[in-house]
């Protein structure tokens, strides 16, 4: 049967495509900022979440962050030796991969290793994480949990049943075991004990001179976390929402 000529896709967003002119203006203000700012720091983010970035922005007022754009803020920089905006940012350019970012800043790097070494956010673990350390429950009553909670338990996995209308765990249970993979339902279990085992926290990985000079920063202190650990259920408040929501990474310099 031909295709009616009226049957036509009307798009109901009016939100325009971020082209090539997106792009461009994106190179254009981070060569604006090799020129503004004395220093351009190479960083990492872990566990990355919106919330704790937009707070770290908020703490650098006079600095500029990018971070998301990998090839466009390379190609910005230089690729190569024969055409980067500035001595030796090729080198720089070469590390942007994965969850890296710019930050430009007259700051020093005293000041800027001292903040991030110390900026340090618990947060609960997604699913797909990979678990820090073994966490354990302990057997018997949990009555943080109120009784219509206990088949929701029940399907996650755990061991538990009502005793007197009381949620009871029957024997100890293990959450995860450090070095897997942890699963929706291990994701789930924690946050409802409310085990933050993920930390969001920024490394700088490297320093960008405006006399040209690159230098690679490592040996960083690493936090000391405990290889296991038993958690209880902690109380829990009636506007507590129970739902895992997975943030969506930035995916644009600002």
């Amino acid at each position: 049967m031909p295709k009616s000529k009226r049957d036509k896709k009307v798009s109901l967003t009016q939100t325009k495509r971020k082209g090539l002119e997106f792009k461009q203006k994106i190179i254009e203000d981070i060569q604006t900022c090799c020129d503004k700012y004395k220093n351009i720091f190479l960083f990492s983010v872990h566990n990355m979440r919106n919330t704790h970035l937009k707070e770290v922005r908020q703490s650098w007022i006079g600095s500029r962050f990018y971070f998301g754009k990998n090839k466009v803020m390379s190609l910005a920089l230089g690729r190569t030796q024969e055409d980067e905006y500035k001595d030796n940012l090729h080198k720089l350019s070469s590390q942007l991969r994965g969850q890296t970012g710019l930050l430009f800043t007259n700051k020093s790097k005293k000041e800027v290793l001292s903040f991030f070494d110390e900026y340090r956010v618990p947060d609960y673990a997604r699913s797909g994480n990979l678990c820090q350390q073994t966490v354990m429950l302990d057997e018997g009553p949990i009555p943080e949990f109120s009784h219509s909670m206990e088949p929701q338990l029940r399907q996650l996995g755990l061991p538990t049943c009502l005793q007197k209308g009381v949620v009871t765990l029957l024997k100890p249970h293990t959450v995860c075991e450090k070095g897997t993979v942890l699963t929706p339902e291990q994701a789930r279990i924690l946050k409802l004990f409310g085990h933050k085992m993920a930390e969001f926290y920024v490394t700088i990985e490297g320093m960008w001179s405006s006399n040209g000079k690159w230098e690679v920063i490592s040996d960083r202190p690493e936090p000391i976390i405990p290889p296991k650990v038993t958690v209880k259920a902690k109380p829990r408040e009636d506007n507590e929402e129970d739902d895992m929501e997975e943030e969506e990474d930035d995916e644009e310099g600002t």
